[in-house]
């Protein structure tokens, strides 16, 4: 590795403004099963959750660095999000971090690191699922805040009825710590619809710490033997890519698979003006959200 006046700050200088940084690797498919064998992973000790995304069939959002989610956590606060990435934090106005569930970080891994923020509310249990049978609309699982925010960040108001759900997603998750690292390790399984697995590892820390932890992780993955993932790619486009060929009726059923609920036809614009005014809503969770401690997503 290089070292001397041209590397100097250079990691100072990618995570500048971000809160915190999480250092983020793919394990190699036919690895995934060794990896949960050798920390003891299991479905006695995982997080159940169940994760929809929003977007368009084109996947116009992402395009723009803009992600819609929201998560079923089983036997927890289910919630949502809207994340944009990559952001400029400091042209991120100061008035968003006095929610809790508002977070900006520098998201780093083998190929780069990019800063992002987020933004989650708490969501009524049973309004996800009302929202994947078609039985309420996708705007219902935003906050005015969230929907306030979007309309800041994309310089543009989304117009949720022109987007589609896509999911679910079943995901396993674990925090747990080895001697082989000083710092709790995630581990997170996704499993789509069709069987395919991608799981990811990954630590976090404070931003003043990024430099050791993007070359400490490193380091760590090779010692234990875990193989470069030569497919590395994003949970989030690896999970839409195959929802959207799904919707569009581009893969096959699994076996004894259950009929997706079907979904609205989606409008063919992504958004309207921004000079037309949001409706307003309830949102019963906004003064929890600002007191409730901070989740990691």
């Amino acid at each position: 590795m290089q070292r001397g006046a041209a590397t100097q700050g250079k990691v100072a200088k990618s995570v500048a403004g971000a809160e915190a940084i999480e250092f983020k690797a793919t394990i190699a498919d036919h690895q995934i099963d060794g990896a949960l064998k050798r920390f003891k992973l299991s479905t006695s000790n995982d997080e159940e959750r169940f994760i929809y995304f929003y977007d368009t069939p084109q996947l116009d959002l992402l395009s723009l660095g803009i992600i819609t989610r929201a998560r079923r956590v089983i036997g927890d606060v289910h919630d949502s999000t809207v994340k944009f990435r990559p952001v400029e934090p400091d042209k991120v106005a100061a008035r968003w971090r006095k929610y809790r569930d508002f977070k900006i970080e520098a998201d780093a891994s083998e190929t780069g690191t990019v800063r992002s923020a987020s933004f989650s509310m708490p969501v009524p249990k049973g309004e996800i699922r009302r929202v994947a049978e078609s039985k309420k609309g996708i705007a219902a699982l935003f906050t005015e805040e969230q929907e306030e925010f979007l309309m800041e960040m994309a310089a543009r108001k989304i117009d949720f009825k022109s987007l589609a759900v896509l999911g679910p997603l079943s995901a396993q998750r674990w925090r747990f710590d080895t001697p082989e690292c000083p710092l709790p390790i995630t581990a997170e399984l996704w499993t789509r619809e069709d069987g395919a697995r991608l799981m990811e590892v990954s630590v976090k820390a404070p931003v003043a710490q990024a430099a050791f932890v993007m070359g400490g992780f490193m380091a760590l993955l090779a010692e234990v033997g875990a193989e470069r993932d030569d497919q590395q790619q994003s949970k989030t486009r690896w999970a839409l890519d195959y929802y959207v060929a799904k919707l569009a009726g581009n893969v096959a059923k699994p076996n004894g698979a259950k009929p997706a609920a079907r979904q609205k036809p989606p409008l063919a614009s992504v958004a309207r003006s921004a000079s037309q005014p949001a409706a307003k809503k309830t949102a019963p969770a906004r003064a929890a959200a600002k007191a409730a401690p901070r989740r990691t997503a």
